[in-house]
């Protein structure tokens, strides 16, 4: 039985991305010790990383630019785009009034 990724735990992508870390190293040719000298971080940093035994955001970050994928990072965070909000406020003009309701009854002012 096949489980979603609805239903991985945390642990559960942290080995997932380990595996696909240790993955892109080998096919790059690169030992743990010469990717760690790369990204800027110790060999143990590389290691939990791989192993999917807790590994920080800075490191996911400096391992994924020294392998070449930073691209992999733009789809965890995409650049915003305009909100639909913000596109219509940009159309319409400031008030330039502020207007009390009126009474029933009360007849329009003139003036």
């Amino acid at each position: 039985m096949r489980i979603s990724e609805q239903q991985l735990t945390s642990e559960d992508w942290e080995v997932r991305l380990g595996t696909q870390f240790r993955g892109l190293r080998i096919a790059s040719g690169l030992d743990q010790s010469t990717l760690a000298e790369r990204a800027g971080i110790s060999v143990g940093a590389v290691r939990n990383l791989e192993r999917g035994s807790g590994s920080s955001l800075k490191t996911v970050v400096q391992v994924a630019r020294a392998l070449g994928h930073e691209s992999w990072l733009a789809t965890l965070a995409p650049a915003p785009g305009i909100s639909p909000i913000d596109a219509v406020r940009a159309r319409t003009t400031p008030r330039s009034r502020v207007y009390r309701p009126r009474l029933p009854g009360t007849p329009k002012a003139h003036g």
